[in-house]
């Protein structure tokens, strides 16, 4: 395994696990200032419209280096 291959590995599941963080983070948040249901949706839409935007860069480096 070259250096490159093992930082792209590392950044992919390193950024993965800090998206999950930030998915407790955005709960938590979202239950202590009891935003109720839409407001739980509004702030885990942003979320995830963010994470959905890292993997679409990752599969779009992926599919123009093939």
């Amino acid at each position: 395994m070259t250096e490159a291959e093992f930082t792209s590995y590392s950044m992919t599941i390193g950024i993965g696990g800090l998206c999950l963080l930030m998915v407790f983070i955005v709960f938590q948040l979202a239950r202590d200032s009891k935003a109720g249901r839409f407001g739980t949706m509004i702030l885990m839409l942003g979320l995830v419209l963010g994470v959905f935007g890292f993997l679409l860069k990752n599969v779009l480096v992926w599919w123009l280096e093939r």
